[in-house]
């Protein structure tokens, strides 16, 4: 009797054991929007000035920031994988073709890290950094604010395999589909964050094919407004240079507004990518049809998706760490001296 209560309070006291294992698990993996509020309550702000100061001799920048956020939480989740440098044992995601020559802004990440550092060290991680400066972005080119989901901690892997399979300017609709699912992202996200192309500028390279050689025959995307094409070509003529660039937004291409919608109903969306989601028969033209006609609702469904996007398998908790440098891992110099002077070493015992 003694041994079967005994037993009974071991299975009991396990089963609160695990539970609280669990809750704690879940609290830690828990995002806030005032995560920083008693550590770093200034660093929103801080964000925001560097972000003012970039834009002072850049208005490209906006729409760049707002990119590498993109680009880095489709990659291992957003954990700041995309700001890593190459070193002995990184090989940068920057160098993946949707990115190379074509990333850009992380000269003003540096700046915000460092500005952050002098304020409070050690506390904020630059996948928030990116995060927050997104979000700044988007409102300083005219859109939407919110309060961004704060508590994400730095990787210190990059994964170029998966850089190099980010959502392309090429891909059709089941493609874009696909790709969005497989980090948990619907249509309605799909659609939404593919209007942060309401501002910023896209090289010829990203969009020649539409112009010339479509589908691998001689002529133009048969998608694409007859006058808009005439005007891609005086841009882009075969053979000349792959990186002028062009609007995303023909109407607005500093705002960050709804035209980019209104766009695709005209058949000016510049990128393949952009077209497919409101060409014949797609399957997301009525989110297309709702986000044209009503700006407000496309604000809201953009923050909602933005939000989402920044909940795709964060680091928190004790997982990962806190670069004191958004190019490299903590303690990556040091760790190279090791690793030199014990090749040193065995190269002197051989």
């Amino acid at each position: 009797m003694a041994s079967s209560s005994s037993s009974q309070w071991l299975t009991a006291s396990l089963a609160f054991i695990l539970t609280l294992l669990l809750l704690l698990r879940e609290s830690q993996a828990q995002l806030s929007s005032t995560f920083y509020d008693s550590t770093c309550p200034n660093v929103s702000s801080i964000v925001l000035d560097q972000v003012q100061q970039a834009q002072k001799s850049d208005t490209r920048i906006l729409a760049s920031l707002t990119r590498l956020f993109f680009h880095d939480c489709f990659v291992n989740g957003c954990d700041g994988s995309i700001l890593l440098d190459n070193s002995s044992t990184i090989v940068t995601e920057k160098d993946a073709a949707p990115n190379n020559n074509s990333a850009r802004g992380f000269d003003v990440v540096d700046n915000i890290k460092a500005a952050v550092e002098n304020s409070c060290s050690g506390i904020v991680s630059c996948a928030d950094i990116l995060a927050l400066a997104a979000e700044v972005s988007v409102n300083l080119s005219g859109g939407p604010k919110w309060s961004v989901l704060l508590g994400r901690r730095d990787g210190t892997t990059a994964n170029i395999t998966a850089a190099n399979n980010l959502p392309g300017p090429r891909d059709n609709l089941t493609t874009l589909q696909q790709k969005f699912n497989d980090v948990g992202l619907n249509d309605t996200d799909l659609v939404a964050l593919s209007g942060g192309h309401t501002f910023g500028r896209a090289q010829c390279r990203t969009f020649i094919n539409r112009l010339y050689n479509f589908s691998d025959n001689s002529t133009a995307d048969p998608s694409l407004n007859s006058t808009y094409l005439a005007t891609l070509q005086n841009n882009c003529p075969q053979g000349g240079n792959g990186s002028v660039l062009n609007n995303l937004d023909l109407t607005t291409p500093d705002t960050f507004d709804n035209n980019y919608f209104t766009n695709l109903q005209t058949n000016e969306g510049l990128l393949q990518s952009d077209q497919e989601l409101y060409n014949t028969g797609a399957s997301t033209a009525s989110i297309v049809d709702q986000f044209a006609a009503n700006q407000t609702v496309f604000f809201e469904s953009f923050i909602a998706s933005m939000i989402n996007m920044g909940n795709i398998s964060p680091l928190t908790g004790s997982a990962g760490e806190i670069r004191s440098d958004c190019k490299k891992v903590n303690g990556a110099s040091e760790q190279y001296t090791i690793r030199m002077a014990v090749k040193d070493l065995s190269s002197a015992e051989a």
